[in-house]
This record gives structure tokens, sequence and C-alpha cells, in this order.
């Protein structure tokens, strides 16, 4: 039996009760799955996993999109990222800083991602922790009139943080080659999303990837978005989760904002991550 926690906040839980190396019984995953939108945030403590282990539950939960900074993909499992501040022979061997600002993974893609799942390899002294924000509420905290106004707008989203441009910032996106820029398009989403598992509303990426509102002037679009993005990422609809070695998190990115936060780059840290696909609709 899957035994659950609530983190602390309003949102989160904690699993206890289940060895992720071993083989997961469909039974067991639907309860996984069900504790997994309940929760937003789903994390389980002290895992002992190798990369294959790893890889094979996130496909429980659909299909893995591999990250188009392809430099940095797991020498052996091309799914899996790998986020680290450690080098090797001088050179990085992973994203030092990725996403070190509110955001939705892959919203900048036509398929968005259904799930993102970290393994914590290596974990720093100080810091390291992710933030989460959840969207659900922020979107029903909004008086009545706002999310009329909202409901039928479509965000116009492309990789990137249109909060921080500069790429040298350590708080900037992921700089991308020449090549992976190529393979970016602007994608659309609506602002205020029905999530494609419970049907509830959701303000969706208002901070991170969009850029614009279809049929808006840049100025009111923008102006628009930094609203719903000071909104929605307020301390009471936050919560900040910690890391230990062996701990795996998987957040669901339909309802959630979330933020890494900056350490000390000589502090060694080491993650990996797969990033899955919504399904298809029916």
């Amino acid at each position: 039996m899957l035994g659950l926690r609530p983190l602390g906040g309003r949102f989160g839980l904690e699993a206890s009760g289940i060895d992720l190396a071993q083989v997961i019984s469909p039974a067991q995953f639907r309860e996984i799955e069900e504790a997994f939108y309940a929760g937003q945030v789903l994390v389980f403590r002290s895992q002992k996993l190798t990369a294959q282990q790893f890889l094979g539950f996130a496909r429980r939960f659909g299909p893995p999109e591999p990250h188009v900074i392809d430099q940095f993909h797991h020498p052996e499992h091309s799914d899996i990222l790998i986020l680290s501040n450690r080098r090797k022979d001088g050179k990085p061997i992973g994203l030092q800083d990725a996403g070190t600002y509110f955001h939705t993974d892959y919203s900048y893609l036509q398929v968005p991602a259904r799930a993102t799942l970290l393994y914590s390899i290596e974990v720093p002294t100080k810091g390291g922790d992710t933030l989460f924000a959840d969207q659900y509420a922020a979107y029903d905290d909004l008086p009545e009139s706002t999310r009329a106004d909202i409901d039928g707008l479509m965000g116009l989203h492309h990789y990137g943080n249109r909060d921080d441009l500069e790429k040298s910032s350590r708080t900037a996106a992921s700089v991308l080659s020449g090549e992976q820029e190529e393979k970016m398009a602007w994608v659309r989403h609506r602002v205020a999303r029905p999530h494609p598992a419970t049907g509830r509303k959701a303000l969706y990426s208002v901070s991170g990837s969009s850029f614009g509102i279809e049929g808006m002037a840049e100025e009111a679009a923008i102006d628009l978005l930094d609203q719903l993005k000071r909104h929605s990422t307020t301390e009471k609809y936050q919560l900040r989760l910690k890391y230990g070695v062996g701990d795996l998190v998987i957040w669901d990115n339909a309802s959630l904002l979330h933020s890494a936060t900056l350490t000390d780059i000589d502090d060694p840290r080491t993650l990996w991550r797969v990033t899955v696909k919504e399904p298809p609709a029916p």
C-alpha cells in the first residue's frame, strides 16, 4: 500500500512504502498516478536507481521527449538530460543553471509536457531547491471578471525567458546553438488551460516562454501576462522542495509553474531529468 503524507504546503505529497527499483504492478502504478494528479508534486525519498530503471519508471507516465540541448543527454540514454555544475576534462557534463526562473517545461512545444521527473544524484551543501507555484489555485483566485476576460485567450510561446533575454545571465533560458534554435518555432496554448486529465482550469505558463497573446498588441499582452505572473507566483501559491541524495520528484506541468534556485557553482550538484509528453487528445 502506498503511503502518502503532505509535504507541508497547500499541495504536494511524499510517498513511502515503495521501492521504484522493483517491478511496479499496474495496480501500484494506478495508486502512484492518482497521487501524482492529487498532489501535483509527488516525491519518493532515498531511491537507488540506475539510469535504465529511472527511465523505465518515467516511461510509465508517457513518451519521453529528449531536450533540444542534446550535448547534455545521458551518454547511454538520450531521453535523460543531465543537470550538473561538474566538469570533466575542463568541460561541463551537464546544464548548470537550467530553469532558474518560473516556467513550465516544454510549453514552447506544440505537444507540451505532461510530467517532469528529476532524480537527485548529488546534492549541494546549500541551496539547490525547486520552487513550485500552484496554477489551479492561482486561476481560481482571480476575480470572476478576469477569468471571463482570459478564458478565450491564446498565449504565444517560444523557447526562452521573457524576463531575461541576456544570454550570459544565470537566469536566462539555457543558451541554444544555432542548429538547436532552428528547431524552435512559435506555438500557441490557452492562457487558462483545462487540464488534459482532470479537466480543471489552470493558468498555463504565464511566466517563462509566453511572449504574447494572439490578436493583442504586444505591449498590452506583455502587461497582462506580467500581471498574471505576479499574481500566480506569490508566496501563498508556492511550495519549496529540498532534495536529498536518491530523491525522485515528479510534477504536473499542466497545473504548475516551477523554478530552480541558484547554487554556488563550486558546490557540486547533479540530477537526471526526464520529461514526458502529454498523450494525444482522444
